[in-house]
């Protein structure tokens, strides 16, 4: 069973090919990923249905850590943890 802890990350890294890390929160790694989407000629077919760019930015967030953006080139985000969860 996965640690219900991961579900809690607020923040991603993006990497993306020649440019240096970024951390951004999850509203921000949302807007990110529908610009990304925004700029393809067409989406990947498994995002077609969702109805909107930002449903479809949500769907990858939540099932996936990569987009492949032409041969070759692929952008991936991953979420981390940069505080300490805090313990009751």
């Amino acid at each position: 069973m996965s640690d219900p802890l991961i579900r809690a990350c607020d923040h991603y890294v993006v990497l993306e090919p020649g440019q240096s890390e970024r951390f951004l929160s999850a509203t921000d790694t949302v807007t990110w990923l529908e610009g990304q989407l925004a700029a393809l000629e067409t989406l990947p077919d498994d995002l077609v249905a969702c109805g909107s760019l930002t449903a479809a930015a949500r769907r990858l967030l939540d099932t996936a850590c990569d987009l492949e953006i032409s041969p070759g080139l692929t952008l991936q985000w991953f979420a981390v943890r940069l505080e300490p969860p805090e313990r009751d």
